[in-house]
């Protein structure tokens, strides 16, 4: 149903009064905001269990595969990831659909006095990470819901989800991002994101480094948490290309699940699909009832989808997007699209934030890309097309760079490129570097209306 001429004029005037406090990526390290705020609303995040999500890739993904597991089991969710590709209001999901203008205004009206109440108390106001979780808190209790899936924004122990205890957290693999605020080794930043191991939960832990995952395990026995890990006690048994995704056979908690089809592309993502799996048999009693109903798990994850992530959103020639932004996800795209794509030519268009390491992210992708196309999506945080041009020239040889500002043309010249003696079917053209630039290259490729 169209939105009203007032509804619109509201909504743009709450996501104006939001924007307008501080971005996430510029943020104090302090719970003590949040917790404020959700003690003067009743703690509505104590009004349902949670499974909670950190990591530093796939989380948004795993966070998307646990919401449509969990759907499929007939239970009423809610879903909290970020950031949002389009608007903001993707970030706050109810039965798999982002909260509609009507319910996020209202939800936003209830909780306004409370956010001013908080902000006069002095010190920093709430930022517009803050704010978001506590209106997802608020709305999932109102709706009601019967399971919150939440994903961190940053980190872990301090991040603004973590004033709500997981019945499950779970832990996707752990790599160098965020530095400034996480810490400078993995080690470090798995000390932070081990925060959201609860007392008495279960910690489902992704495959990771040694050391990291000594840090995990020894947050786990601190506070008493179950643990289970990838390649332990779940994982994945087979996989195989299939169109449109692939097919995978997953070792759970309870049992073997056979003959599962993942319409998404990647190694990365049967993996992402075996700590999902292993989430939610950890939500439903950890597999001592032993498998789940398996048409069930198959009709979850055959509704799986995850915007941004090696995604379709063109033919002749295959235009993909992917989300990459940190050199140990971009190294995943890389693998996957050697797996799961036969291209004979593939250009890049990369638009990367200056606060990442941009070279490595480069590096990553120079053997699979024939070309790239450096440009910039609109953000006051992207890195000079000039400086990032200079940077893949580097990497990449002068003949295999070019320098295009304006995203929009930048998309068209690596089309061209894609087209120039390729053989039919076998060009390609992948928009990676930034969820920023992914997520306005979907809207000039008309593809913000998917779900």
């Amino acid at each position: 149903m169209p939105e009203s001429p007032e509804l619109q004029q509201r909504l743009t005037e709450v996501e104006a009064a939001i924007l307008a406090r501080a971005p996430e990526h510029d943020l104090v390290p302090s719970l003590d905001r949040i917790r404020a705020v959700v003690d003067l609303l009743g703690d509505p995040q104590r009004a349902y269990p949670v499974v909670h999500l950190t990591g530093t890739n796939g989380k948004t993904t795993t966070t998307r595969m646990v919401d449509e597991l969990l759907r499929a089991f007939g239970m009423r969710s809610g879903r909290f990831t970020s950031p949002h590709l389009h608007t903001p209001r993707e970030r706050i999901s109810i039965e798999g659909r982002p909260i509609d203008a009507e319910r996020f205004v209202a939800t936003y009206d209830d909780v306004a006095p409370y956010l001013e109440l908080v902000d006069a108390r002095g010190g920093p106001r709430l930022t517009f990470f803050e704010v978001f979780v506590a209106l997802a808190y608020a709305a999932f209790a109102d709706a009601p819901v019967d399971v919150a899936v939440i994903e961190v924004g940053m980190g872990g122990a301090w991040d603004a989800t973590n004033v709500a205890d997981g019945a499950v957290s779970v832990v996707t693999p752990i790599a160098l991002d965020h530095t400034r605020f996480l810490g400078a080794t993995t080690v470090e930043i798995a000390a932070e994101k081990a925060g959201i191991i609860k007392p008495g939960g279960t910690a489902v832990l992704a495959l990771q480094e040694l050391e990291v995952a000594q840090v995990l395990q020894a947050r786990a026995a601190e506070v008493g948490a179950t643990v289970v890990r990838e390649g332990l006690e779940f994982g994945v048994l087979a996989r195989a290309q299939a169109v449109g995704g692939q097919l995978v056979s997953l070792r759970g908690l309870g049992g073997d699940y056979e003959d599962v089809f993942l319409p998404l592309y990647g190694a990365h993502q049967a993996q992402n699909a075996a700590t999902a799996l292993a989430a939610v048999e950890a939500f439903f009693g950890g597999g001592e009832h032993g498998l789940l109903d398996v048409e069930a798990v198959r009709a979850g994850f055959a509704a799986v989808t995850s915007p941004g992530r090696l995604e379709v959103v063109r033919r002749s020639p295959t235009v993909l997007l992917d989300a990459a932004h940190n050199p140990a996800g971009a190294l995943a795209t890389a693998e996957a699209l050697r797996d799961s794509f036969d291209f004979t030519r593939l250009v890049g268009v990369v638009g990367a934030m200056a606060d990442k390491d941009v070279r490595g992210i480069l590096e990553a992708f120079e053997p699979v890309l024939a070309e790239v196309v450096v440009t910039a999506p609109r953000s006051e945080r992207a890195m000079d097309p000039d400086e990032l041009g200079a940077l893949a020239v580097e990497v990449f040889g002068p003949d295999r760079v070019e320098v295009v500002p304006a995203l929009d043309t930048a998309l068209d010249v690596a089309v061209g490129l894609a087209e120039e003696d390729a053989e039919v079917g076998g060009s390609g053209v992948l928009v990676t570097g930034s969820i920023v630039t992914v997520g306005q290259a979907r809207t000039l490729l008309g593809a913000s209306g998917r779900r």
